[in-house]
């Protein structure tokens, strides 16, 4: 009897389409056809030469910047960084890497969010009580003066996530609290975070954030599920166009 053994099934995944975009830009870099301290094309010249969207290149470079090998400077563009050559010869090529868990998509993140977030909205409303957490959470965001302070931005990022996590938990369902929390981890992601960091840097953005936050909060605590559900929905679209515009 002959028995075969798969021990290398785990290996195999569908990959996302930054990580594609992201690899073919390593490439290029490799190649030569993206020199050190060299610009980028733009995120739409890219979207076009590589056949995707713009949030894909968004979230490709996102993650090139997190590596180290590319630098965006306000109003003037995506570099190539001076050092990315030596970088990129310290790791294997991306086809002989072992494998390893990529961030999400911010994309997906988002997407799932507005499938599960708005229901969530209206299961909490269907308690109608208010929070303790929740509006400590609030209060941190409410704080929040500079966010280009880099203990502020992680005081922001901390209490947005956490805040709707905990959404899920006035739900009282325990399985929605434990998908939130499967949502949340991805908001504490680098990818996610460098996104969002470069989107949303505004103070004028950050209050407006914050005042859809009450809203949220204060149409569930007043047993509205339709507001809170509505409120949940725009604000997710919102993080969406500042994030991932397309």
């Amino acid at each position: 009897m002959v028995t075969t053994t798969f021990a290398s099934e785990s290996a195999f995944r569908p990959k996302q389409i930054y990580e594609q975009v992201s690899e073919r830009i390593r490439a290029d870099i490799r190649g030569g056809q993206f020199a050190p301290e060299t610009r980028l094309p733009s995120e739409r010249e890219l979207a076009a030469r590589f056949g995707v969207g713009r949030p894909a290149v968004r979230e490709a470079i996102g993650a090139l910047q997190n590596e180290g090998l590319v630098l965006t400077r306000r109003n003037s563009g995506t570099y190539v960084c001076a050092d990315a050559l030596q970088r990129l010869s310290a790791v294997p090529p991306d086809d002989m890497a072992p494998a390893a868990d990529p961030d999400f998509s911010p994309s997906s993140t988002l997407d799932v969010r507005l499938i599960l977030e708005p229901a969530i909205a209206r299961r909490a409303a269907a308690h109608g009580r208010r929070d303790p957490l929740a509006e400590h959470y609030l209060a941190q965001m409410d704080s929040i003066v500079d966010v280009t302070d880099a203990e502020q931005r992680a005081l922001w990022n901390d209490s947005d996530r956490l805040f709707h996590r905990q959404l899920a938990v006035m739900t009282g369902d325990a399985l929605l609290v434990k998908i939130a929390d499967e949502v949340a981890k991805t908001m504490d992601q680098p990818l996610w975070k460098r996104l969002k960091d470069d989107g949303i840097d505004d103070p004028a953005r950050i209050r407006l954030y914050v005042s859809e936050h009450r809203l949220i909060y204060e149409a569930i605590v007043g047993g509205d599920g339709d507001a809170a559900a509505f409120y949940v929905e725009q604000h997710i679209m919102r993080v969406r166009r500042d994030i991932t515009p397309k």
